[in-house]
């Protein structure tokens, strides 16, 4: 994993040396090198509220045992924070604040030695009127204190120059223990890099990967020792996961590239999975980005355009792609630690394939039937499993489950279906209306279910839209029940608790203790109809007496979880056919029909 990583980052060009880092920066101190401010500037996009700042890719960075190291106060050179560079905001701490700054200011004092320029800078940040100034811009553009900031001289931006950069190489070499010649227990010991292999002098401690849910705001590690228990041999700290600096800046930057790019948050839980190919793949061609946005195509649906690339790559049409591979990790916070959650790689050919099937199988009619349904974001598939705002019994661990299926070509979970089956089954008794989603997975999982049992006549017949010939006795109980309900409402209106809400529960377990009393009850109903619209009552009557003969003539005594995900499904397929355009027009054709 680690490897791919650093291959990554080699890859696409992304700052691997120890000491610089791509930092975010959101806003520029503008002066002159005569030592005049200019004011504040944006360097946000002002029409993207999510590119709130600009990149700079190789930006002077300390680890925090160099901000610490010798017991001093220290800063980050050209970039800091706006809380430390301007004193805005109430800091927590304001003695280590203002040290902080007093550090910066000493920094660009010493470094005016190769840009001479610096030392007006330095001027600029110890002239309080001018201080004064930058805080009520800060104020007026609604800055906040953890947002970073940098100087612009003259048209320039220092952070951008190489001119600083040796001088910062030979300031950074001399600030922790083993560089300036301080033994340490494993500082002289040579070992083989994990992941490089090369003999190397361990680095004691890694840099720490940010933006994670659940980690510290200041970023978590992935590989550190730093207790007792952790470690053996005798070793301490990161050398019992030996890896050069080199090696480790390498994972973190480019761990923090993708965190930052192309993370997706798993539902609302505290997980992001970050995806990335071998060879590049163009955003239009990415499989696991449209599990999150489905692609829109003219008017064709994501799993046409699934298809038409894996026929692309099949035929030979597409071979950048036919031997690219994909790389999935999940990752969550705890703390100061770094949770690897779930590590997939594959194939790109097995990913589109995987991908078209998940789109096919999660397809399904709209509740007011006609078409399609738009296919969910697979995050909003995840919430739609949960309870409440806190997402109550959706766990990382079931999310990733479901995370493979749509990856992998994988069985949906048996947790997925019943949590999705209750759901929806709370749904149709409340009188909600149904939710697509969660309904195409329930299709999804039968599909699935019978594919793997070797019934494929049974999956093929499972569709998105009604299936009256589906040999399936609970798929018929689901589309009575909707029909049933249907006759209620044209006979009697809006009587309130209706058949849904009284027996809906209880007709998706047991139907044989509860269709009788429907069917009887449904009589009445369906004289009522004849009456005021014979043609609408007789079309009622014909269609209960199909559904009847294609039960059997038993009633199911009791259903499984699987039966009553059939049950729901016929349910939703009947009633979205009752609802559509065409039968809604034949039904008032039947209706005015005396």
């Amino acid at each position: 994993m680690l490897h791919e990583i650093v291959n990554y980052a080699r890859r696409t060009g992304l700052c691997t040396e120890p000491g610089f880092a791509a930092k975010e920066v959101h806003w520029a101190i503008s002066l002159t090198s005569a030592g005049r401010y200019g004011g504040l500037l944006s360097l946000g996009d002002p029409a993207d509220r999510r590119q709130r700042g600009r990149m700079f890719p190789m930006c002077p960075d300390l680890s925090q045992g160099e901000l610490i190291a010798g017991g001093q106060t220290r800063s980050h050179f050209l970039v800091e924070t706006v809380e430390v560079l301007a004193g805005f905001g109430q800091p927590a701490k304001p003695e280590k604040t203002a040290a902080k700054r007093r550090f910066f200011i000493e920094l660009l004092k010493q470094a005016s030695e190769v840009m001479p320029e610096l030392s007006a800078a330095a001027a600029v940040l110890e002239d309080q009127t001018a201080m004064s100034r930058l805080r009520e811009e800060l104020v007026e553009a609604k800055a906040r204190p953890t947002d970073k900031i940098t100087l612009y001289i003259d048209g320039r931006f220092p952070v951008e120059s190489e001119d600083w950069h040796e001088w910062w190489r030979r300031y950074r070499s001399g600030l922790v223990p083993a560089r300036r010649g301080k033994k340490t227990k494993d500082s002289g010991k040579r070992m083989l890099c994990l992941l490089t292999g090369e003999a190397v002098f361990p680095a004691r401690t890694h840099p720490k990967i940010k933006g994670l849910p659940g980690a510290n705001p200041v970023g978590a590690v992935l590989v550190g020792f730093d207790k007792e228990a952790f470690c053996s041999f005798g070793l301490e700290q990161s050398a019992n996961a030996a890896m050069s600096e080199e090696a480790a800046k390498a994972y973190e930057a480019g761990l923090n590239e993708l965190i930052r790019t192309s993370a997706t948050r798993l539902g609302g839980l505290p997980v992001l999975i970050v995806h990335w190919y071998r060879s590049k793949v163009e955003s239009e061609d990415d499989p696991l980005a449209w599990l999150e946005d489905p692609p829109e195509v003219a008017e064709a649906d994501a799993q046409i355009r699934a298809r038409e690339l894996l026929t692309a790559i099949q035929t030979g049409r597409r071979p950048d792609l036919a031997d690219n591979t994909y790389y999935a990790l999940s990752l969550s916070g705890n703390g100061g630690r770094v949770m690897v959650r779930d590590w997939m790689e594959g194939a790109f050919e097995q990913l589109v394939e995987a991908v078209h099937s998940w789109f096919a199988d999660l397809a399904i009619v709209q509740p007011s039937g006609g078409r399609l349904a738009p296919l969910p974001r697979f995050s909003r598939l995840v919430s739609s499993l949960a309870v409440g705002d806190q997402q109550e019994g959706v766990t990382p661990p079931l999310a990733a489950k479901l995370y493979h299926a749509a990856v992998r070509g994988e069985t949906i979970p048996a947790a997925v279906m019943a949590r999705a089956l209750a759901r929806t089954r709370v749904d149709f008794v409340q009188g909600n209306a149904p939710d697509a989603g969660r309904m195409g997975l329930l299709r999804a999982y039968l599909v699935r279910h019978y594919r793997q049992k070797g019934e494929m006549n049974m999956a093929e017949a499972i569709q998105p839209e009604l299936n009256k010939d589906l040999g399936d006795p609970a798929y018929q109980c689901g589309r009575l029940m909707a029909v049933l309900a249907a006759v209620q409402r044209e006979a009697l209106g809006d009587v309130g608790a209706d058949v849904i809400q009284r027996y809906y529960a209880a007709a998706s377990a047991t139907p044989a203790l509860v269709f009788g009393r429907l069917i009887r009850l449904a009589q009445f109903h369906l004289a009522k109809v004849k009456q005021d619209k014979p043609g609408l009552g007789w079309w009622y009557e014909d269609l209960v007496a199909d559904i009847s003969k294609r039960i059997g003539r038993e009633m199911p005594a009791t259903l499984t979880l699987e039966q009553q995900t059939m049950f729901a499904l016929g349910y939703y397929h009947q009633l979205a056919e009752l609802r559509a355009p065409r039968q809604q027009k034949q039904l008032n054709e039947e209706g005015g029909n005396q």
